[in-house]
């Protein structure tokens, strides 16, 4: 099997299974945590840095007026993502972060068609229609929209349009992102320490070692993404994205046993004919792009 198709399935799966590693800390607040995991991703960020003698990007990127002002919103948006996931598998809500994550490449259509002004096809048109009907069929039978899932999708949506902007690669957009939260989280963590209400330190070695590997834990996938992302075609990296949520949902409902009745059914089986639809879609089109450019080719 392809290298790169390895470490996409690799990252995915690790992303699809951190559910398990936050429950292992749900006797430490959702804030905390966050605090630790970007002061620990940080920390981990600039060890592998130093460890690869890879600071020449640095002067650039801290010169660059706009690439700051993109990191730093980019910054806030990862920590918002971050810290509402925590808190919702840690609340028995990691079937609806799955939803978030399965509607985040949709999402991510519909930001492109207003942010870019890009040209949807009909097909495309069609998926984000029946995707948008199970979203609202959930809201309607429950009385409310899926808040979290939604959230978690626009803002991870928006990260990634951010991240584009700034065309830094994955290790140092990371490093520039937590070094961007860390003084706040260091803050926090200090308050914490003063009030006596701090995890850390406080509540056994074991407690202590997962909040330190948090920033291992963040880092790691991230790295494998970025490598898959570089062998592989973006095609296949469609197709690996949903290991993530199909494993968080996996989770949910038989690890976990959260609720999925009727109405989950219903609401996540239009979500998944909505990816289905999308998919095969964008794999039909870029055969055809690709058809002409062989031909092109053969003829020269």
């Amino acid at each position: 099997m392809n290298r790169g198709i390895l470490y996409g399935i690799g990252a995915y799966a690790l992303w699809g299974f951190l559910p398990i590693y936050w429950k292992q800390l749900q006797n430490v607040s959702a804030l905390e945590i966050l605090g630790n995991r970007m002061v620990w991703s940080l920390v981990f960020c600039l060890l592998l840095l130093t460890l690869l003698q890879k600071w020449s990007w640095l002067p650039g990127a801290l010169g660059n007026r706009r690439t700051m002002l993109t990191i730093g919103s980019a910054a806030g948006l990862i920590t918002i993502n971050w810290g509402l996931y925590i808190w919702a598998v840690n609340s028995n809500f990691i079937v609806e972060t799955s939803l978030g994550y399965f509607i985040n490449p949709l999402v991510s259509v519909v930001i492109g068609v207003i942010v870019l002004h890009e040209a949807l096809r009909p097909w495309q048109w069609l998926a984000i229609g029946v995707a948008a009907l199970g979203v609202l069929y959930m809201t309607v039978t429950y009385g409310r929209p899926p808040w979290i899932a939604l959230t978690l999708a626009f803002s991870f949506a928006f990260y990634g349009l951010l991240k584009k902007k700034a065309r830094l690669p994955a290790l140092e957009g990371l490093t520039l992102e937590t070094a961007f939260m860390t003084p706040v989280a260091l803050i926090y963590l200090v308050w914490l320490q003063i009030q006596g209400a701090a995890a850390f330190g406080h509540a056994g070695l074991t407690t202590d070692f997962l909040l330190i590997s948090a920033g291992a834990i963040t880092a790691v996938p991230l790295l494998l993404f970025a490598v898959a992302a570089q062998s592989i075609p973006l095609s296949m990296v469609g197709i690996l994205q949903y290991i993530a949520p199909t494993l968080q949902f996996l989770i949910g409902v038989f690890m976990y046993h959260e609720p999925f009745d009727r109405t989950h059914l219903i609401g996540f089986s239009l979500i998944w004919l909505a990816l289905i639809i999308y998919t095969i879609e964008n794999l039909n089109n870029r055969r055809r792009v690709r058809m002409p450019a062989r031909s092109t080719l053969a003829r020269s």
